[in-house]
């Protein structure tokens, strides 16, 4: 039995593997498998990293991609959001090591890739990125795509440029699975979104104008978020979570804001105002969706979940009760069991 097929059985339960006799050896997996999760807690942010790959995209950025190889039936690309890096999926990498082969790369202009022209900075470019990774790195196969915030939104971009790659295998496509964390297709309150990379006292009342005055001075920019470091603490606390966290959790993802410059945050502001494409997340329909959001997520409100949910015939949603934006992180354990379930349906699919 192939390692992703393990943990098909895993997510189908106990219960499932009765009725074939196995439910022993499935008991014994569960929890060798629950218990490499909880030592996830003991390791350190940003220490689970291999030897970056390199993929030079259409438009000359070099991407920053690292992969957990194993054997398996299938691969999942892990996809991160707006001011991240791929060390946000420390719990999910965890998780999936040795079981499944994995791929995760920092989108353009973010962690360690290069950076991106102004005119390319947006959701549609990223989406292309994203295909430009599968054809690099998974050019055969079944892929599960796994996005968080932004990534979510690439993850749809891809969909709407390449809705033949979400189909069954056995109609040709390449997609098998998707999951949307803490996202949406639209309908975003820009300031909003922006509100944990700046100094608090320009947060309120932003517009377009104002961020690109900014960008015109974002090293002065970049000073002051160095300095009023603690107050921006607080402020990504306070958007990130929805309940209290180890204060570890809080500074991890406050670094990796503060090492996005405030000149790539103002390229990207544009395109969350902008961007509506509602009209093509049905065409996720066509393979197991799951949808994950905390319903205390500050960012990506829930309503933007339940709306995506009514929009994907067949998807599940999960919601996460008091969490908030960084529910991947928040709530990992309800977030890698939902994803052991997708990889379940993705099996049978």
């Amino acid at each position: 039995m192939s390692m992703t097929k393990r943990i098909a059985a895993i997510a189908a339960g106990a219960a499932g593997a009765a009725a074939v006799g196995g439910v022993l050896d499935v008991s014994r997996r569960r929890r060798a498998l629950v218990a490499r999760r909880g030592a996830a807690k003991k390791t350190i942010f940003g220490s689970l990293n291999t030897p970056p790959r390199h993929l030079v995209t259409d438009d000359g950025v070099d991407l920053h991609v690292e992969i957990d190889e194993a054997e398996s039936d299938l691969t999942l690309v892990f996809v991160h959001g707006y001011t991240l890096n791929l060390d946000c999926w420390h719990f999910q990498r965890a998780a999936y090591r040795g079981l499944v082969r994995s791929v995760y790369y920092d989108q353009r202009s973010h962690g360690r890739s290069g950076r991106s022209s102004s005119e390319n900075a947006t959701i549609d470019q990223v989406g292309r990125d994203l295909k430009q990774v599968i054809d690099a790195f998974v050019p055969e196969g079944p892929v599960v795509l796994v996005g968080h915030s932004m990534g979510g939104m690439t993850i749809v971009a891809l969909a709407e440029q390449h809705p033949d790659l979400f189909k069954p295998l056995s109609q040709g496509g390449r997609i098998v699975g998707a999951a949307l964390i803490s996202t949406t297709a639209g309908g975003l309150d820009p300031a909003r979104v922006l509100l944990p990379m700046i100094p608090a006292k320009v947060g309120a009342g932003l517009t377009d104008g104002a961020v690109k005055t900014l960008a015109r001075g974002h090293k002065a920019v970049d000073g002051v978020r160095r300095v009023g470091a603690n107050l921006a603490s607080v402020v990504t606390d306070t958007f990130a979570f929805g309940d209290e966290v180890p204060e570890g959790y809080v500074a991890f993802v406050n670094d990796m804001i503060a090492m996005t410059p405030f000149q790539v945050v103002a390229q990207f502001f544009p395109g969350f105002r902008d961007m509506d494409k509602f009209e093509y997340v049905g065409i996720l329909g066509a393979i197991p969706t799951t949808i994950i959001c905390g319903t205390s997520d500050k960012l990506t409100a829930i309503g933007h979940s339940r709306k995506l949910q009514s929009r994907i015939p067949g998807s599940t949603l999960v919601e996460c009760p008091n969490a908030g934006h960084m529910v991947i992180m928040e709530r990992h354990g309800q977030v890698n069991a939902a994803l052991d379930q997708l990889l379940a349906r993705a099996e049978q699919a």
